[in-house]
């Protein structure tokens, strides 16, 4: 029988936080299960002996879901089973990624599969903080080699107080909330977004979290000992050749620090340049290079690497001629589309978004339906990243994780400067389409997207603004690299891409790949960043310095309104008859949302006539009939007894054939004729039924008796 080991620990008030290993999934290589209240996370991780052959990477792949069993609830389809993961699953299994590939030793190049799954839920615990430290425990549990641990955590500011892994109720008043990964003596990755907070309070948060992150970290290793320490499995010999890595050095070397100093602005005639150096190297060589050419990328790849960086470090100089915090050339438009509800081109160098805003209603609201969390989202951005913006041909299989990742940064970043309900109560959808790419393109569409709202008449509080910083770090010597290119992401120590208004800063994503970031390091690149958005602010000023004060012609016009509950079913109608009749009649969209003693009824269209007409419809439907008071009706249907006359909408009442005229009535329609507007007082309203009794004779003066 398996033997359960456990570790635990209390990082805030009654949060017991435990991990354990020993009873489950004990034929995988490493498994570990977390709790926390009834929350519960399993993780598993499994590697290959051997790696595949020609693999000079990490094939590794993190898979985080959620079972709806978790939670004592059905999927929703016909196939009422856990499908393809959502996005809020696909950004969990990012962060946690993020937090453990850097920490695989670099000769590591077997296939690694981690997956993580909530089976208990607890709606006071957020389990996307928890994944990463159940996979990071499953991976020191296992034989695998690993540089770990490593945890991730929740931090917000509530009420000027910091909270570790607070609960969702919790953040809906936070001004700061970000989740930080971490190992005892580094910070591997932060993303998060904020209401406009400043650099010092956002460096504070990460320094808060890392002294969380530390404790877990620590038991995890109390958790391994416990369980014995795993003999780790020997890394595969690399493949050597000093020889031919010397004749490359000496070959290309000069070449590569000559391309470096004609500074060749074009991405693509730098990699061309690039080519042609390696070529000219191969076509110098007797040996045969086909066996030798795994090696040639190797080698060329690293050299590359090396003389890039130090011509940063040493000379100051970046591979299009920008100094360390100068921001690349950008060009904008806005109102590019005619036909969008909103649009802007930014470009940044050679980075380009397009960006569409479209407003609706409220049945454009996407619906949430997820494990642990239910309602609508009001506000959607999505990014796409076509291969043609590489200048690539690749198949098109669906949004990738990268975009789903990017588009949720740069949504995050915004939604802090969105308007109120009332000031703007459409549903905005965001659609940022990157038509090139040469570093910075989640950056692009902030700026982007910002100015695309602001186009659409949305009334921000203020425009926002992304920049991506990188680092260069040898030894003690270092450089701060303002609005990164590709090529800088790649061969760069970080990746810090923040966002912001003239007030502070809104959203941020950061990865470290080294260890060891001072928080002076920290702090610079921050105050470099923040120059950096003021410049790239102060260029969109030019073009859009204030929302539009309109809406686009094309853009549905709206009214909002509240009707006292009872009337929900009045207005709707037997089988929806009467909204959906509505609609149609005045070419309108109408919906209604419940709200305790009200409901709210929000109607949109494109005509101003329309929506009036429906209002003013739904307004009668609310008006209680009178006793005493005229209206003004239509016959609705004729009776040998009388007529039935609507004097309002939904309510009819019976005008008997003896309160028609005062004469001797023999014919009803002889006097009234059905779809016939008269005029009638009510007389007698039955308290128990609500039924009505009309008379027209009583607005008739009465004939002189003859």
């Amino acid at each position: 029988m398996n033997k359960e080991i456990k570790e635990s620990i209390c990082l805030s008030d009654n949060k017991e936080i435990i991990i354990e290993t020993g009873l489950l999934a004990q034929l995988a290589h490493g498994s570990a299960l977390v709790r926390c209240g009834n929350a519960m996370i399993l993780a598993t991780v499994v590697s290959n002996k051997e790696p595949k052959e020609g693999v000079d990477f990490l094939p590794l792949s993190v898979d985080y879901q959620e079972k709806y069993a978790a939670n004592g609830k059905f999927p929703g389809g016909f196939l009422k089973r856990e499908g393809r993961l959502s996005e809020h699953e696909i950004l969990i299994s990012r962060l946690v990624d993020r937090a453990l590939r850097p920490l695989f030793p670099d000769a590591y190049n077997c296939e690694t599969q981690v997956l993580i799954s909530l089976i208990s839920a607890d709606e006071n615990v957020m389990p996307d903080a928890l994944a990463c430290l159940a996979a990071s425990t499953a991976i020191m549990l296992s034989d695998i080699v690993f540089n770990g641990p490593v945890a991730e955590l929740r931090i917000a500011r509530i009420n000027n107080r910091w909270e570790i892994n607070p609960s969702s109720v919790q953040l809906e008043t936070a001004d700061i909330e970000l989740m930080v990964a971490g190992t005892i003596e580094n910070i591997v990755m932060v993303e998060g977004e904020m209401k406009e907070v400043s650099e010092e309070e956002m460096a504070e948060a990460i320094r808060v979290a890392h002294e969380a992150i530390i404790k877990l970290c620590e038991l995890q290793n109390n958790l391994v000992i416990k369980v014995g320490v795993k003999e780790k499995r020997s890394l595969a010999e690399v493949k050597e050749d000093l020889v031919l890595r010397d004749k490359l050095n000496e070959w290309c070397r000069p070449q590569i620090e000559k391309a470096l100093t004609d500074q060749i602005l074009s991405k693509e005639e730098r990699k061309s340049t690039m080519d042609e150096v390696k070529k000219s190297f191969i076509s110098n060589l007797k040996e045969n290079t086909q066996e030798l050419k795994p090696l040639i990328e190797k080698y060329f790849s690293a050299l590359k690497k090396e003389t890039l960086r130090n011509a940063i470090i040493k000379n100051g100089i970046r591979l299009d001629g920008r100094k360390s915090d100068e921001i690349r050339p950008i060009s904008i438009r806005v109102n590019y589309l005619p036909s969008a509800h909103g649009s802007a081109l930014f470009t940044r160098g050679e980075t380009q978004s397009l960006t569409s805003v479209t407003l609706g209603n409220k049945k454009d609201e996407q619906m949430i339906d997820g494990v642990t969390m239910e309602g609508s989202n009001k506000f959607m951005l999505h990014y796409n990243f076509p291969p043609f913006s590489t200048g690539e041909a690749k198949p098109m299989r669906g949004t990738g994780r990268r975009e789903v990742g990017h588009g949720n940064l740069a949504m995050r970043s915004l939604k802090q400067v969105l308007p109120s309900q009332e000031e703007c109560p459409y549903t905005i959808r965001v659609v940022s389409d990157i038509l090139q790419s040469n570093g910075s393109s989640s950056m692009a569409t902030v700026c982007a997207g910002s100015l695309a709202l602001m186009d659409a008449g949305v009334p921000l509080k203020r425009a926002v603004a992304g920049i991506a910083m990188g680092l260069i770090k040898e030894g003690e010597n270092y450089a701060v690299l303002s609005d990164i290119l590709g090529d800088e992401d790649h061969i760069g120590d970080m990746d810090f891409k923040l966002t912001g208004t003239e007030k502070g800063i809104t959203g941020c994503q950061m990865d470290i790949k080294i260890e060891g970031l001072p928080y002076s390091i920290l702090l610079k690149a921050l105050n470099q960043a923040k120059a950096g958005r003021e410049h790239i602010l102060g260029c969109m000023s030019k073009v859009m310095p204030k929302p539009n004060n309109t809406y686009k012609p094309n853009v549905p016009q709206m009214i909002r309104f509240d009707i006292p509950k009872e009337f929900i079913g009045a207005v709707i109608g037997g089988g929806g008859k009467v909204i959906q009749g509505l609609q149609k009649e005045t070419e309108t969209s109408i919906s209604i949302e419940e709200d305790g003693p009200i409901a709210h009824i929000e109607i949109s269209g494109l005509g101003e006539d329309g929506l009036n007409k429906a209002k003013n419809f739904i307004i009668q439907l609310t008006v209680v009939p009178e006793v005493g008071v005229i209206y003004e009706g239509k016959v609705c249907g004729i009776m040998p007894f009388g007529a039935f006359v609507e004097i309002l909408p939904g309510k009819q009442g019976l005008l008997h054939v003896s309160d028609i005229a005062w004469e001797r009535v023999e014919n009803v329609s002889d006097y009234v004729k059905e779809g016939d507007i008269i005029q009638v007082k009510v007389i007698e309203i039955d308290k128990k039924s609500g039924k009505m009794k009309l008379s027209r004779k009583a607005l008739i003066e009465k004939p002189l008796e003859q």
